[in-house]
């Protein structure tokens, strides 16, 4: 199986438990005004690589994988968007390196098609933990903040809680767009409805990406916003872990 790949980090610390191998894909359907990644859009870039190259090269660091109890993380990019290619991918990982998996998504592609729905059946079935990114509880601010509503977004974390697949909740805290009190106490509310969260991470706004949007030629939204403070960050952690 064929995957298309926009790069590889072999000692990820902060996308899953433990040290973990990070394969970003390629294509995402979101146009997050935040997005520090934009050249992973287009579904057209990236290199190819199957899925045994992948599983040789993982099985190189499976000593430090293992110490760490870490393993695979699949981002992006949007993972879903290559569906088979992860099912495929953390097939092998289950079967011939019995490592964690871990998937990091935002859902911008979920559809509850039976088509879908079935594949999404046996990925779930290799998947130990899923990031799900929420951006913004608010559908018409979250149609202005990545192009796209966050019905089918909200439905997807749904399904993860009825099937009981393991999640940690992040939030990017962008000042002026994700950090009222009022929304992030409707994403707490939210988030209480769900059985399956076992952490709740929020991510300060930052501008490390900005570079990529100028290579690109596309001119960044949020030039004039800054990243959150200390306190806007706490107080944005306090309301969302009220929710667990």
């Amino acid at each position: 199986m064929i995957g298309r790949i926009h790069s590889i980090e072999s000692f990820g610390t902060v996308d899953g438990p433990g040290i973990r191998y990070v394969i970003f894909t390629q294509g995402c359907l979101l146009r997050c005004q935040f997005c520090h990644n934009p050249d992973t859009w287009n579904t057209k870039a990236g290199k190819e690589m199957s899925t045994d190259e992948l599983i040789e090269d993982i099985r190189s660091y499976l000593p430090y994988l293992e110490s760490s109890n870490g393993g695979v993380t699949v981002s992006g990019g949007e993972p879903l968007l290559q569906i088979d290619f992860l099912i495929d991918l953390f097939t092998k990982c289950k079967n011939e390196l019995g490592i964690h998996t871990a998937i990091d998504s935002s859902a911008g592609c979920f559809t509850n098609t039976p088509h879908f729905m079935e594949k999404l059946e046996r990925l779930f079935k290799v998947t130990d933990l899923i990031l799900l990114d929420l951006k913004q509880i608010d559908n018409e601010k979250h149609k202005k903040l990545t192009g796209l509503p966050n019905q089918h977004i909200l439905e997807f974390a749904r399904i993860l809680s009825d099937h009981q697949v393991p999640v940690w909740i992040r939030h990017v805290l962008v000042p002026g767009l994700t950090d009222s009190t009022e929304d992030l106490e409707r994403l707490a509310a939210f988030i209480r409805t769900l059985k399956n969260v076992q952490k709740i991470e929020v991510l300060p706004y930052h501008k490390l990406g900005v570079y990529k949007w100028e290579n690109l030629g596309l001119e960044y939204p949020l030039e004039h916003t800054e990243p959150p403070s200390e306190e806007v960050v706490n107080r944005a952690i306090e309301i969302l872990n009220a929710a667990r």
